[in-house]
Formats: C-alpha cells, sequence, structure tokens
C-alpha cells in the first residue's frame, strides 16, 4: 500500500523539526524554513544540504525521510543517488590524467580507442566531456532503455549504438548523449591500466575522504541507501524508483555519496589535493562549438550561465545537485530522493543567503516561497501587490515565469483551479510576452470553468507563439 501524502508530509515535518534559536543563526533558520517550504510543495520525501564557504563546511542539515515505507529518517549517513552528476567526476578523472601527460583533450578518441567507427574517430576528448560529439545515443531517450533488440544487453546495446549514423558533425551541437561517457570511461581505463570504478575509488574518494561513497543501483545491496521515488502523474501518491546503472555507463551514472562526503570532496578538489588550480581552472573553463557560441558545458560539469557570480554544476536525475561558485569562494550541495524534485532549482536561493548580490540577482524561487506563505495566510487576491512589497522588503528580484508556472500547476495538481489563475495571472502581468504563460493561465480558466477566457489566452498564446499544438488543440475542442 502506498503512503498517502499527508500522513507523509507530517512525519516528514516532524523529523525535520526546527533547531533552537541558539543553535542556528537567523539565516540558517531562513534557509531550513525555505527548504522545508519547497520540500512541501514538490513533496520532496528527503533531503540532504550542505553550504562549504571558504573551504569550510559551514552548514549541513538533514530533513524529512530516507524511507517511506520504514519511516526511517535522513541522518548524515544516509546516501543518495547523484545520478548524472557523477559525470563531474568522470571529468575530474580525465584531468587526473591530462596531468599526468597521458591524455590530451584536443585528441581525437581514435587516437587512444581501437575499433571505433570511422565516424567517431575523430571526435575529441573535449567534444565527448562537453556533449558535442554528435554521436548517436545508446539511451533510448524515450524509452529510458538501452537501445538494440535486447534492452538489458549492455554488449547487445554497444554493438546497436556503433551501427547507427551520426547525428551532427563533431562539435556542431550540443546534445546531451551517454554514448559521450561510455567513450570516456573506456578511455580513463586504457590510459590509467585500471577499471573506472576502480581509479574513481583509489584517486578521488579515498583521497578526498568519501568511506562510504561508491557506484551502485537497484541491483546493488548499499548500506544506508535513501529509497528513490516518483510521484504518480496525479502526484497523489509515490511510487518507487528502480535504478538501472549498467556498469560499462557509470562514468555517466552511479555514485551514491551524501552531502558530507560530496562536501569533502569538493574542497579537496579546489584545495589542490585532486588536481592542480591550473586543472581544475581549466576543468571548468566555458567551451564552445565550431562557430564560437559557447557551449551549455565545460568539461564533465554544466555550466549556469548568467552575469556574474558564475557556477559550475554537477546535476543528476532531477533529484541530486552541487553548485560551485568559484568566484565567490562558496559551493552549495541539495541531494534528495525525489526524481522529479528538481532541487537545483534551490541552489541559488540558498547560495543567495551568502552572496547578497546573487541574491538580488536570482532572488526569484525566494521571492516566491515567501509569496506562496502570504497567499496562506491572507489569501490570493491581489498577488501582484503581494510580491510587490515582498520584492522591496527584501531586496528581491520577481520570481520567474517557471516559478510561477510550476507553483500554478502544482494547485492545478490540487484542484485549486481559482487559485492557479491567481498565480498564472501574476505571471502574465509580469511576463505579458510569455505564450506559455497564456497557455497556463488558459488552462486554469478551462479548470475553472470559464471557457470564455480561456479561449481568450489560448489564441493570445498562439499570437506568441504559432506552434503551439497545445493550444491549437484545446481551441477546437472549446470553439466547436
Amino acid at each position: 500500500m502506498k503512503p498517502r501524502l499527508p500522513s507523509v508530509l507530517l512525519v516528514m515535518a516532524l523529523a525535520a523539526a526546527p533547531a533552537s534559536q541558539s543553535q542556528a543563526s537567523r539565516a540558517e533558520q531562513e534557509i531550513a524554513a525555505f527548504v522545508r517550504s519547497e520540500m512541501r510543495e514538490r513533496q520532496i520525501p528527503g533531503l540532504q544540504l550542505a553550504v562549504i564557504q571558504g573551504g569550510k563546511v559551514v552548514l549541513k542539515r538533514n530533513f524529512g525521510l530516507a524511507s517511506l515505507q520504514y519511516q526511517v529518517p535522513v541522518t548524515d549517513a544516509s546516501l543518495f543517488s547523484i545520478n548524472s552528476a557523477s559525470k563531474a567526476f568522470a571529468g575530474v578523472a580525465v584531468m587526473q590524467l591530462v596531468q599526468e601527460g597521458k591524455i590530451d583533450l584536443a585528441a581525437p578518441i581514435g587516437q587512444y580507442l581501437a575499433g571505433l567507427p570511422s565516424a567517431w574517430q575523430a571526435v575529441t576528448v573535449t567534444q565527448l566531456l562537453n556533449h558535442t560529439s554528435g554521436l548517436p545515443d545508446v539511451l533510448d531517450q524515450r524509452s529510458g532503455k538501452l537501445v538494440g533488440p535486447q534492452p538489458d544487453d549492455a554488449d547487445a546495446a554497444w554493438t546497436a549504438v556503433q551501427a547507427l549514423p551520426v547525428e551532427a558533425q563533431p562539435g556542431e551541437r550540443y546534445r546531451y548523449n551517454q554514448t559521450n561517457y561510455v567513450l570516456l570511461a573506456q578511455l580513463i581505463e586504457r590510459q590509467s591500466g585500471q577499471p573506472f570504478v576502480s581509479f574513481i575509488q583509489r584517486r578521488q574518494f579515498d583521497v578526498a575522504g568519501m568511506p562510504h561513497s561508491g557506484f551502485g543501483d537497484a541491483k546493488d545491496v548499499v548500506a544506508g541507501k535513501a529509497s528513490s521515488y516518483v510521484l504518480d502523474r496525479g502526484g497523489n501518491a509515490y511510487r518507487n524508483v528502480i535504478e538501472d546503472f549498467p556498469v560499462f555507463m557509470r562514468a555517466g551514472a552511479g555514485i551514491n555519496s551524501n552531502a558530507g562526503e560530496l562536501a569533502n570532496w569538493l574542497i579537496a578538489l579546489q584545495s589542490g589535493r585532486l588536481l592542480a588550480p591550473a586543472s581544475v581552472a581549466r576543468l571548468w573553463q566555458p567551451t564552445s562549438l565550431n562557430d564560437g557560441k559557447p557551449a551549455p558545458w565545460a568539461l564533465g560539469w554544466p555550466i549556469i550561465g548568467r552575469d556574474g557570480h558564475r557556477a559550475v554544476a554537477g546535476i543528476g536525475g532531477a533529484r541530486s545537485a552541487f553548485y560551485v561558485y568559484p568566484d565567490d569562494g562558496l559551493a552549495v550541495i541539495i541531494l534528495s530522493n525525489l526524481a522529479g524534485g528538481q532541487p537545483e532549482q534551490l541552489i541559488d536561493t540558498v547560495a543567495g543567503f551568502y552572496i547578497p548580490a546573487l541574491r538580488q540577482q536570482r532572488g526569484g524561487a525566494y521571492a516566491a516561497h515567501l509569496l506562496r506563505n502570504k497567499a496562506a495566510s491572507t489569501g490570493f487576491e491581489g498577488l501582484e501587490q503581494k510580491q510587490a512589497a515582498i520584492r522591496r522588503q527584501h531586496g528581491l528580484s520577481a520570481p520567474t515565469e517557471d516559478d510561477l508556472n510550476a507553483w500554478g500547476y502544482r494547485l492545478l495538481r490540487r484542484q485549486q483551479p481559482k487559485q492557479a489563475v491567481a498565480v498564472f495571472q501574476l505571471g502574465v502581468q509580469l511576463y505579458p510576452q510569455g505564450a506559455n504563460g497564456h497557455d497556463s493561465l488558459a488552462e486554469a480558466y478551462e479548470a475553472d470553468g470559464a471557457t470564455a477566457l480561456a479561449i481568450t489566452h489560448y489564441r493570445r498564446s498562439l499570437e506568441l507563439d504559432a506552434g503551439n499544438m497545445h493550444a491549437v488543440e484545446r481551441l477546437k475542442g472549446l470553439e466547436n
């Protein structure tokens, strides 16, 4: 029997009882309140948070439940899947071998690995790391299964993907791709002379002080592992996620760790114990496409693009993430056990408590959090005036279109269409040229029975985006 959400959230709240004022600073209390609020909104069962400033852990907190079935709270020892954030470790491993003169980032992969298809051989190591290789993907993104006639057969999948045509010329465009990291694992193994997993264990886990971190999925027995969940389509109940990270793909996913040990790793990386400072700078240096336009990844690390307060990241499974702010001496880690919880969307807000200028620049999520609290206590009328007052009082930027859209759809799932209308109306007021915002508002009006208003905003959405097929289909149904 699947636990129902109200009882789960009550237990979660009890398990995450706040520390007394004497044990935590005001900022820490505000961060904890923000995290709990977001956990309730996103229905995240369990979460770990760590903040590193100036090379030291300055905040570490646990929230909620590691296991809903057994009502086990999250502790410092709980391990979470970091999924594709494992690629950051592969990036470090490549740079360790670059430092030793065993890998050249500009060299074609065919220089190191024999027997690859001729169209693959010119792809450079950098193009594998930053997902601009143009190679076909060994993982079918639609099904989540390996390609080929036998979706659980790693050898068959690797044979099948090599028979597929390339999707683009190397360096021509960005496309996230698991094949890239299968090749990088083979490269690391060949140039280091040891299995990929052993190399990471010896050269990173052991050096950084990560005794409980390791590789594994649902087929492995992992002591202290937090269960992984996903919400059903209606967001009314949890389902177990059965994680499958084949061994040949573990340069791209498969690490289980906790916030404390990941903090040790980030500190070791930035203090010179894993890489020389120049190599770390190269690791996080932006890369480019052939036409000179920026690629969204550095070497195994996504780049969080914006003006000022640059960040590089590890993001995995929409459930775990860490950001490093190299110019600000800060890093934030948030791990959760809900696929789709997207804790990466919370990190800038937490960082903003330590970087005031970032809070002003990227304070939309925190503004949305405060606005939700205000609406819960005083109602949804006059949201525009309430958010303006919050922004003035706290020096925040406006809630983003995405923040408001996500909030509105959560209200729709809870069968609160009038409240959703109010939130989507605010989104349209703040971002009047957003086709998606008008589409969302139309959907809320439709759910509330206001057909004429729904038609008006579906039409406006189409004016802004003629390719919005959702609006086309809804108008067919409403106007006939």
